[in-house]
C-alpha cells in the first residue's frame, strides 16, 4: 500500500510540473514513469498477502466483512482490502488467585457460592480454539478481542451458575469430577454458538473457607483414629484367640494325662527317669524311696 500511495503522489507531481514555463518541467516525464512503476509495484504487493501458519485471514473492504477466509500461505486479494488475522491454534485462558499466574494481573480467581451458602474460590484454565470458518462472523459480530468479550465472561458466569447445585465439601472432594463435566457441557455449548471450540476445562484448585477446612481435617483425624482403634481391636481379638487355643491345648493335654496313665505306668516311667539320673557322670549318690517307703541307695561304684 505504501508503494501504491507513493506512486500516485509521483504521478500527480509529474502532471503538475508538466508546464513548459517551469524550469524543472523536464522532470515531468520521469516523475510520471516513476509514478506508474510504483503504482504497479504497489498494486502487485498489495494484492499478495501472506498468512502465517496456524492463522487465518478475514478480508474487509470499506467496513464490509467478506465471507471468504484466507488460509495460511500466499493469497491474492483486492489491493484495497484490509486483512485481519485470527489465531486458530489451541489457546489457554487461566483465571487464578496467584498473582501473575493468570491472564489478568492480580487475584483473578472465581468466587462462587455453593448450595450450603459458603464461598468457594476456584482456579481454572480454559483450553479452546477458534473455528476457522467462523472467523468472519467473529470479526463482524464480536471483533478481534473475543477472549475478553466471550471466553472470560461466559466461563465465569457458567461456573457460578452450576456451583449452586453442590455443597462446598462435595465440590471439593467426592463430586469434583461431576462438577467439572457439568460446566464443560454448558460452556462448550455457549462457545460453539460464538464460533469457538472448547477443548478442555481444567479445574486447577478449589479453596474452601478456613472453617470448612478445619472441619474436614477434624473429620479426617477422627476417621484415622477410628481405623487405628479397629486395628488394635482386631489385634487383641487375634491375641485372645491365640490364648484360647493355647489354653484348650493345655486342657486337652491334662485331660489325656489324667485319663490315660495308670499307676504302674507312672511307676515305670519314674524308674526309667531315676536310672537315667543315676547313670549321669555328674551323679554321685541318689537316694530314692523304694517299695514300702524303704530308702534305696544307688551309687556309681
Amino acid at each position: 500500500m505504501f508503494f501504491l500511495i507513493l506512486g500516485i503522489l509521483f504521478l500527480l507531481i509529474g502532471f503538475a510540473i508538466n508546464t513548459p514555463s517551469l524550469a524543472f518541467s523536464r522532470f515531468s516525464r520521469p516523475a510520471k514513469v516513476l509514478g506508474l512503476v510504483l503504482i504497479v509495484v504497489g498494486a502487485l504487493s498489495a494484492s499478495v498477502r501472506q498468512i502465517d501458519a496456524g492463522t487465518v485471514g478475514v478480508q474487509s473492504l470499506f467496513g464490509r466483512v467478506q465471507d471468504r477466509v484466507l488460509q495460511s500461505g500466499l493469497n491474492f486479494v483486492n489491493p484495497l482490502v484490509s486483512v485481519t488475522e485470527f489465531d486458530i491454534k489451541t489457546q489457554n485462558y487461566t483465571m487464578s488467585g496467584i498473582t501473575d499466574e493468570g491472564n489478568q494481573t492480580g487475584d483473578d480467581a472465581i468466587r462462587v457460592l455453593t448450595a450450603d451458602g459458603l464461598e468457594v474460590v476456584i482456579d481454572l484454565t480454559v483450553l479452546y480454539r477458534l473455528i476457522p470458518t467462523e472467523a468472519p462472523s467473529i470479526l463482524r459480530e464480536i471483533g478481534p478481542n473475543y477472549t475478553d468479550k466471550i471466553v472470560r465472561p461466559i466461563t465465569r458466569t457458567r461456573i457460578r451458575d452450576n456451583a449452586v447445585y453442590y455443597d462446598a465439601v462435595a465440590l471439593y472432594s467426592t463430586r469434583r469430577d461431576e462438577f467439572q463435566n457439568r460446566i464443560f457441557r454448558t460452556i462448550e455449548a455457549d462457545f460453539r454458538k460464538r464460533g469457538l471450540t472448547l477443548e478442555q476445562l481444567l479445574v486447577r484448585n478449589i479453596n474452601l473457607p478456613a472453617s470448612v477446612k478445619k472441619t474436614i481435617e477434624s473429620k479426617i483425624n477422627a476417621e484415622q483414629e477410628a481405623q487405628k482403634m479397629q486395628f488394635i481391636l482386631q489385634k487383641e481379638r487375634q491375641e485372645a484367640e491365640r490364648k484360647r487355643v493355647e489354653a484348650q491345648g493345655i486342657a486337652d493335654y491334662q485331660r489325656i494325662l489324667s485319663t490315660g496313665l495308670s499307676d504302674r505306668q507312672l511307676q515305670y516311667e519314674q524308674i526309667i527317669a531315676q536310672k537315667a539320673l543315676a547313670a549321669s557322670p555328674n551323679t554321685k549318690i541318689v537316694i530314692m524311696g523304694g517299695r514300702g517307703n524303704v530308702p534305696l541307695l544307688l551309687t556309681d561304684k
